[in-house]
């Protein structure tokens, strides 16, 4: 505010000044302009007095309370003095407006109130360096799930758009350069309620900038940080960005559990989706030679991951020498006569990879006329020309920002989520088969919720207290129903996290320990249910040894008499 106040009296100082000197020259004259008072005797005004008839003469208020009538002098010099205040008052008004719409007062002042708001949260927050398609769908969902963000956005009207967005929560937002440390320090990167940055925007470098800024200003602090390019990610690993997320690997590497292991990309897609949602029906793809269009950081990735699959490829590119790419067709894809050349007609998947939508669909709609059964993998890189990759219903449909604001939900919701998630691909597709099968028959087909518990006082102090009284409390008890010790909740341990060794799926007879980290999955009931047993001693010792305790002090002296 300090910086606010003196911007606007360095901007005022001129008409201040006027203000000031004309007063001080009225009030004075006034008070020397001799007058008479009700018994004719001379009289001069007090500099209040003068003062009080200049200020409402000045201001144009006319209040009109005279001790007594004027005399000619004094008349003389109130004339004087309405041309000599009122005209340096007007001046100054029209300073203020001017000044009000002057753009940097208003960005001192919207910075202002930004900081203010950054620094009155009392809740953990995120800050979002950008809000670009990834971004505004990674608030959009920690929104709905009641976690605070904080955005940095250097375009005008994608701020406008998030202000005028259907928030639970005000998203304290700033449109400036997120590379400025200065941006990062005012956004809360030293707040003590802040829980990480996410950088997501299209532009490698800035996301090297806002990584490497706040791991030398903060190193502790999470960062996840979108890369595309190799080197660009190298740069960022060596500064210890906690997470580097590039949609291009992610999509080749799930395209790749697909076609060897479906069951493992079920599991996947099924603990990240929406909870409460209907996973559709897994598409096959089949096995046999692939044509791929379009051999920039998208089409390497999917290549990639086809050919480790012993999957053979045809590659059609427009500048294979930009790309990098020695063996291929020439040509976009579009035209009939390029895909003819890649033998379409022999092919069993077409894979429309470019950066640029209407060619994309061009490409899958010209070879599905030369090739009915072609199994179709589209690029759709902006989310506004989403009615028209409806209309084509391909059969996998790969969007950059939705892969990487799943991935993010991932690490930022629940961190041993993600852990989990990456220990499962190193699994047998028999393996996440069997799992899914647990799992359909304890929480349904339905998403189902999930979520961490840290066996410590503050998550789960019934555990803990019991722990510290050497009772032993096992997987099995929290799964138990508060209202049925015989029956269990809708819900799965899907790892023990221990010393930062994890567990998959542990027996629901392991006993726990404090420290102990564990990841649930399950109904929505069950989540709502199990903090009675975290929290209440007296219901997890019951669900342990069907013993009750007493709750007051005569019923428990009772029983010790009894007993």
């Amino acid at each position: 505010m300090n910086s606010v106040l003196f911007l606007m009296l360095r901007r005022l100082r001129r008409p201040l000044i006027l203000i000031i000197v004309s007063f001080a020259i009225s009030v004075i004259g006034l008070s020397l302009m001799p007058g008479v008072d009700d018994k004719d005797q001379l009289w001069h005004m007090s500099i209040f007095e003068a003062f009080y008839v200049i200020s409402y003469t000045a201001t144009t208020i006319g209040f009109g309370e005279i001790p007594y009538p004027f005399s000619q002098a004094q008349r003389l010099w109130m004339t004087f003095s309405i041309y000599f205040t009122v005209i340096p008052w007007f001046y100054a008004i029209g300073r203020i407006i001017t000044l009000l719409q002057d753009p940097g007062l208003r960005l001192a002042m919207v910075t202002e109130r930004f900081t203010n708001s950054v620094r009155s949260l009392q809740e953990p927050f995120y800050i979002l360096c950008s809000y670009g398609e990834s971004a505004s769908l990674l608030a959009k969902a920690l929104d709905e799930k009641d976690i605070r963000v904080v955005v940095i956005e250097s375009q005008q009207d994608r701020i406008n758009e998030l202000e005028l967005g259907n928030t639970y929560n005000v998203i304290p937002n700033l449109c400036a350069d997120a590379k400025l440390p200065e941006n990062l320090v005012r956004a809360g990167v030293h707040h003590p309620l802040c829980c990480g940055v996410v950088t997501l925007t299209d532009d490698d470098e800035v996301n090297l900038a806002v990584a490497v800024a706040v791991k030398l200003m903060n190193p502790s602090l999470p960062v996840l940080a979108r890369a595309e390019r190799d080197d660009i990610a190298a740069n960022m690993a060596s500064f210890g960005t906690d997470h580097i997320i590039n949609p291009y690997t992610l999509f080749g590497d799930q395209l790749a559990m697909r076609v060897h292991a479906l069951g493992t990309y079920i599991l996947h897609e099924w603990l990240t989706d929406t909870p409460g949602d209907k996973l559709p029906p897994p598409e096959y793809p089949p096995l046999g030679r692939w044509v791929v269009c379009g051999y920039g950081r998208f089409g390497k990735s999917v290549v990639k991951n086809l050919e480790r699959e012993h999957i053979s490829t045809t590659i059609i590119e427009a500048a294979p020498e930009l790309t990098g790419c020695n063996k291929c067709i020439l040509g976009s894809g579009t035209e009939a006569k390029t895909l003819l050349e890649a033998d379409i007609n022999n092919a069993v998947g077409i894979v429309a990879g470019t950066d640029n939508d209407i060619n994309n669909l061009s490409i899958v709609m010209t070879a599905f006329e030369l090739n009915p059964k072609l199994f179709v993998v589209i690029r759709k890189n902006k989310h506004h020309n989403n009615a028209l990759f409806k209309q084509f219903n391909a059969d996998i449909t790969m969007q950059p920002t939705d892969i990487i604001a799943h991935e993010c939900l991932a690490h930022m919701i629940s961190p041993l989520l993600a852990q989990f998630l990456e220990l499962v691909r190193n699994q047998t597709n028999e393996w996440a088969n069997q799992l899914i099968s647990q799992l359909v028959s304890i929480v349904g087909e339905s998403v189902p919720e999930t979520w961490a518990v840290t066996i410590n006082h503050a998550n789960a102090p019934a555990v803990t207290e019991l722990l510290n009284n050497g009772a032993s409390v096992s997987l099995e008890n929290l799964t138990q129903d508060p209202l049925n010790r015989e029956q269990r909740l809708s819900l799965v341990p899907l790892m023990l996290s221990r010393n930062n060794q994890p567990l998959l799926v542990p027996d629901t007879s392991t006993k726990l320990m404090a420290g102990d980290c564990i990841l649930f999955c399950g109904r929505p009931s069950a989540k709502s249910a199990l903090p009675t047993l975290l929290n209440n001693t007296k219901i997890l010792t019951y669900m342990i040894n069907g013993v009750e305790i007493p709750d007051s002090l005569v019923w428990r002296w009772l029983k010790n008499w009894v007993n």
